[in-house]
């Protein structure tokens, strides 16, 4: 439970609230105050984000050990099992485990008999949404939910299926070292989704002028919620170091744990394009990942397309930041500028 409002008036509702709120296996009730006016609906929201990032890497895994490395439903069933006793110990990797693993009446393994085509209630849209408003970078979430609107032009796919035929070869790698390998993606990814629901958490408490206990909203999530995760409590930890982290990929721990894992994060994915096999959410993370650490990224090009083009301005390496400057490119133009320039 994430409630909101006024500070006042949280001690008294809290024992109401905390009396009949999820636990964690230690007794500690799952629900605390989580800011002012309405961050504690805000912070639901991102949580189910996070929720839609997660679903759909533990899909795109499921695929590649079904498609790539062959896994039978048994076999997979096995695998999410161990993965659980892990560092992936989670809400969702359990359900998945469980999922694998059910037979129907006549003895058919119900996984094989669900229709591709995915449902969605529109938290996820509602959490991108407001990071394209505060300009937060969610791009692993964002994917999520556009594959979720793929997987529902299902006659579409059909059909293309028919007529597009991908030039790819077969999966010959060593299928032990390959689960291994997408474990650690998953793992590396899954912190991907939680350092962006973190960002654009942050942003919306400058936005809206919020106090939020990130640490404690990690607390919150570690029972009764579908994105209960064995990190949550690192996440704490993270924000007990360090109150004003600016993302999670930055902490000691976080850091270490994308950086040791990126050798098989990246085999992966190199795997999955040469099979042809979709896996938005996995190359979104490595590509946020591969942006946030990059000092100097391609925007000097795009900017000086868009002053080109529409004299919006830029600004300089070699001058302070917000001094903005025009280039007449053609030689015909002008010195008048657009408009006010905006990120």
């Amino acid at each position: 439970m994430m409630p909101g409002g006024s500070a006042a008036a949280w001690p008294h509702i809290k024992p109401i609230f905390q009396s009949i709120c999820a636990r964690t296996p230690a007794g500690e009730p799952c629900c605390e105050w989580i800011g002012e006016n309405g961050a504690g609906h805000f912070v639901k929201m991102v949580h189910n984000g996070i929720e839609y990032g997660d679903m759909q890497l533990i899909c795109e895994v499921y695929d590649l050990l079904k498609r790539a490395a062959g896994l039978s439903n048994q076999e997979m069933h096995t695998v999410f099992a161990d993965w659980n006793k892990g560092e992936l110990d989670s809400y969702l990797i359990e359900i998945t485990r469980d999922i694998l693993a059910v037979k129907d009446e006549s003895g058919r393994e119900v996984i094989d008999l669900i229709l591709d085509a995915a449902g969605q209630k529109g938290t996820g849209k509602w959490t991108v949404v407001s990071a394209l408003d505060d300009g937060t970078p969610l791009t692993l979430i964002s994917e999520a939910v556009f594959a979720r609107c793929l997987s529902a032009a299902k006659a579409e796919r059909v059909e293309a299926a028919k007529l597009i035929k991908p030039d790819t070869g077969t999966f010959t790698g060593d299928r032990k070292a390959f689960v291994n390998d997408l474990r650690q993606a998953l793992f590396a990814s899954k912190i991907v989704s939680y350092a962006q629901g973190y960002e654009l958490m942050r942003a919306a408490a400058k936005t809206y002028h919020w106090n939020l206990n990130k640490g404690g909203i990690a607390l919150v999530w570690r029972g009764g919620c579908i994105i209960r995760s064995a990190f949550l409590g690192d996440i704490k930890t993270a924000f007990d170091r360090n109150p004003d982290l600016v993302n999670l990929l930055v902490d000691p721990f976080f850091k270490e744990a994308v950086e040791t894992r990126q050798a098989a994060w990246r085999r992966v994915i190199v795997q999955a394009v040469q099979l042809g096999i979709p896996v938005p959410c996995l190359s979104s993370a490595l590509a946020y990942f591969d942006g946030y650490r990059t000092a100097r990224l391609p925007a000097n090009l795009l900017q000086a397309q868009r002053d080109y083009f529409g004299a919006h301005t830029y600004e300089r390496t070699d001058k302070p930041r917000g001094e903005f400057f025009h280039t007449n490119w053609t030689g015909r133009g002008g010195s008048t500028t657009s408009q006010t320039y905006t990120a």
